[in-house]
């Protein structure tokens, strides 16, 4: 892991965003450099902030501050859901609606895992819309309006379309990469506007069909973010 080099989407004085590999995680592994260490490295910075998280199966944008005010604002706006964020999934199962909201109190089952429940006290919200790329091949258009842990591959599962390769709440006999990756960040920061993106390029993702809507689509979720 040591010898990563990150792709960096964008990058200022008060952050940055990196294209983050599926595989690994935000947090320091056992007996492994951590990922900010990394990426202060990368940057000759002495520090980075995290400010946000992906799962450790999750590829794609991943916004690290450069400074502690950087990081206090960045924070408040991830804790506010003030940050646009859009992910694409792909999935083998039939969903059993194509969009729409996926809404309820998430609760911890065993190994590791959650479920969706009826109850809304503190809902994990996220709203969605599904295209057909072929058979048996569907991408998911996830907008989530909250950030709890694992929330899209809970709400993934809950439509019983789960996500392709999620080693969790996945087919365990596909041994693929998981296909869930963090593909727009939009925000305001001190009035200024920022939009990223980037495409996955590993796996199922590369295939024609899917590589011709996950264009279509950026192009068109950001043309209606400004």
């Amino acid at each position: 892991m040591s010898e990563i080099v990150f792709p960096i989407v964008y990058q200022n004085a008060d952050f940055v965003v990196i294209n983050k590999p599926q595989g690994i995680s935000v947090h320091k592994d056992d007996n492994a450099i951590g990922l900010t260490t990394l990426v202060a490295k990368q940057l000759n910075v002495e520090h980075v902030w995290l400010v946000h998280r992906l799962d450790k199966t999750t590829s794609g944008l991943l916004l690290l501050a450069l400074n502690k005010e950087a990081a206090a604002e960045l924070s408040t706006l991830f804790a506010e859901h003030q940050v646009k964020k859009i992910y694409f999934a792909l999935a083998e199962n039939k969903p059993k609606k194509k969009q729409g909201l996926i809404r309820g109190d998430m609760v911890r089952t065993r190994r590791g895992m959650w479920k969706l429940t009826p109850e809304q006290l503190h809902p994990a919200i996220t709203r969605f819309y599904s295209v057909s790329c072929e058979s048996k091949l569907r991408l998911f258009v996830l907008k989530p309006q909250t950030g709890k842990t694992h929330q899209l591959r809970v709400a993934m599962k809950s439509l019983g379309s789960p996500i392709l390769g999620d080693p969790l709440y996945g087919n365990k006999q596909y041994t693929g990469r998981c296909h869930l990756h963090s593909a727009v960040l939009a925000f305001y920061f001190y009035d200024q506007f920022f939009c990223c993106s980037c495409l996955p390029e590993e796996g199922e993702f590369m295939r024609e069909s899917v590589k011709l809507q996950m264009t279509q689509i950026v192009a068109q979720e950001i043309a209606e973010i400004r």
